[in-house]
């Protein structure tokens, strides 16, 4: 027996369960097999409001598994940079496809996502937050191409990612580290304090982004690290990464010494060389990096934690928000307002400016006979 609708069959199957089908873009599609005829019908009329409002999804769309799904989405991105690129395929295999990967994308429940985020987060939350905000991007995306209605990743908080607050080094550690650092890789250690610079755009400087006259560097361009060891050149992703800095007076001299005795005449040639002429690698650099920080007792020291006590340092110095967004090459207000907060050597500063405002002053007894009851 058949019942014809508006919208939609239903009929009775040999089971004795009722089977819904509908037609749809030339196409004849089924809605499945219920207990009742009404609720086959009741299902077929939401179909038709899905279909009326835009909202219908084709229910075989969401069979394609996340593992299939997240390597097409990676594989269609070519605005990502190479690192960016890198970082997601390693967040992928490590932590997301391992426990998601062959569940379909219609089969990933917000219970299911809740499930996998816990198993995360109870050992390593910054990976979880990490993965958490990449998988959410990748359903929103599978939303967008008509795949499922809406993205299961409904976790509140979940991207949210509660960082330590990176060590700061003082100003004699600094000088303590430049020591201890290889002489033709001491000024990195004064670059990333003092002028506040990133690993890479230390090590994309050249002879011609240095005014030794004007005592300013200019910004143009990063070395960046692939996992394999590898090494290209780029331009700051942002327009405030491309900027001219001041160079303090004890760096500058450093500077023009590095110069003079490690690199090149040629305007294009890079500061920092090994002694055979070759970029520094990272692994040169981290190795030469990690002596140090031993060598002066404080190996829980990141180089890019330099770049932090630099502008630390500056915001200690009164330095505005804005003005520390340059220095640091931030297009983000958020970001420069991390380093608006107190340090060691700004303490004492802070302790024996209050030290001298306590003046010995003579002490008037009080006659306290004359004094009126």
């Amino acid at each position: 027996m058949v019942t014809r609708r508006h919208f939609g069959s239903v009929r009775k199957r040999s089971s004795g369960r009722w089977q819904a089908t509908y037609w749809h873009d030339g196409r004849l599609h089924s809605a499945g097999t219920f207990a009742a005829k009404a609720d086959a019908l009741a299902y077929l009329s939401t179909i038709e409001a899905d279909l009326r409002r835009g909202a219908w999804i084709d229910p075989r769309a969401g069979l394609i598994t996340l593992r299939t799904y997240a390597d097409e989405w990676l594989e269609r991105r070519p605005d990502l940079a190479v690192r960016t690129r890198e970082l997601y395929r390693h967040v992928l295999d490590r932590h997301v496809l391992p426990s998601l990967g062959q569940t379909t994308l219609a089969g990933l429940a917000p219970s299911k996502i809740r499930g996998w985020h816990a198993g995360i987060a109870q050992d390593h939350p910054a990976a979880a937050a990490k993965a958490y905000r990449l998988l959410s991007t990748i359903m929103r995306t599978a939303v967008v191409d008509g795949l499922i209605l809406t993205s299961p990743c409904k976790v509140d908080g979940a991207g949210s990612e509660h960082a330590a607050e990176r060590p700061i080094a003082t100003v004699a550690e600094v000088d303590a580290l430049t020591s201890a650092m290889p002489e033709r890789l001491r000024l990195v250690v004064l670059l990333a304090t003092w002028c506040q610079l990133r690993r890479g755009e230390i090590l994309g400087l050249r002879r011609q982004d240095i005014d030794s006259m004007h005592a300013t560097i200019r910004i143009e361009q990063s070395r960046t690290f692939t996992r394999d060891g590898s090494s290209f050149t780029k331009s700051p992703k942002t327009a405030a990464g491309r900027r001219t800095l001041s160079v303090p007076g004890n760096v500058t001299q450093a500077m023009i010494g590095h110069l003079e005795q490690f690199t090149a005449v040629d305007a294009d040639a890079l500061v920092f060389t090994m002694e055979s002429g070759a970029p520094v690698t990272a692994v040169t650099l981290q190795r030469a990096w990690s002596k140090a920080r031993r060598t002066i007792g404080r190996p829980d020291l990141h180089l890019h934690d330099l770049r932090h006590t630099g502008l630390t340092l500056a915001a200690a110095t009164g330095a505005t928000t804005a003005e520390l967004m340059h220095r640091a090459g931030h297009s983000s207000v958020n970001a420069a307002l991390r380093y608006k907060h107190a340090t060691k050597d700004r303490d004492r500063v802070l302790a024996d400016a209050l030290e001298a405002l306590v003046k010995p002053a003579p002490v008037i007894p009080i006659d306290r006979e004359s004094t009126p009851s």
